[in-house]
């Protein structure tokens, strides 16, 4: 589980905080969305949650482990994150771009990371791409082989960064029925502007909105409460 505790962060020079005092919960097992517009604090809070931004005040808990307390080798094994962007090397192969991490976190030899991230790679349904480089894949293909390579890590949990902005209507269909499956191994948090494909994926979320939480729970009633017209 993770814990959001009053958490607030305001960047270097500005007049507002951009994260206001929130708290929420993340459960395990699950596929939780964090939503809201584009300036809403759903990025800040991502990079609060990946330790990439240290906050202002407030307490970011991982199964009751505070963040800041975790050594570095011990976080990004329990948390790993895929940003929208992707950040594939584009000079190695599929497979390379698996193997770089486990044998530089963890010291794996290179025939053993091999053999993990074909295995990988063939459950995640993309065995075929392993000897192709980033720019002879789809969007989709390459955002299945970021998040293979963060699952190469074995985290507990993994964030998303708005993982359908690169997508078309399909693709984003079997995108989200592909996360869905594999929610069964590993815990996602995803930050998303998408309402719909939240919808698809997503049981429980949290909506920003100016770096509040306007909404929490079920994302059907979250959706509900946020899309209803204003008199």
């Amino acid at each position: 589980m993770i814990e959001i505790k009053d958490l607030s962060y305001v960047y270097p020079n500005a007049d507002e905080p951009v994260l206001k005092q929130i708290s929420a919960t993340f459960p395990r097992e699950n596929v939780f969305a964090v939503l809201g517009q584009s300036g809403s604090g759903k990025t800040t809070l991502l990079n609060c949650i990946a330790r990439f931004l240290h906050p202002t005040s407030g307490q970011i808990e991982i199964d009751g482990k505070d963040i800041a307390s975790m050594d570095e080798l011990e976080f990004r094994h329990t948390l790993g994150v895929v940003f929208q962007k992707l950040n594939l090397f584009p000079h190695l192969s599929v497979l390379r771009n698996l193997t770089l991490a486990p044998q530089k976190v963890f010291d794996t030899p290179l025939e053993d990371a091999r053999k993990q991230a074909r295995e990988m790679l063939d459950r995640l349904g993309i065995g075929d791409l392993a000897d192709r480089y980033p720019a002879q894949i789809s969007g989709g293909q390459a955002q299945r082989v970021a998040i293979a390579r963060g699952l190469m890590l074995q985290p507990r949990y993994m964030l998303l960064d708005e993982p359908t902005s690169a997508l078309d209507a399909q693709t984003t269909q079997d995108f989200a029925n592909w996360l869905t499956e594999l929610s069964n191994v590993t815990s996602f948090i995803i930050v998303t502007h998408d309402l719909p494909f939240a919808q698809m994926v997503a049981t429980h979320g949290v909506y920003l909105t100016d770096g509040n939480i306007q909404a929490t729970g079920e994302v059907t009633d979250i959706l509900n409460q946020v899309q209803q017209p204003t008199s």
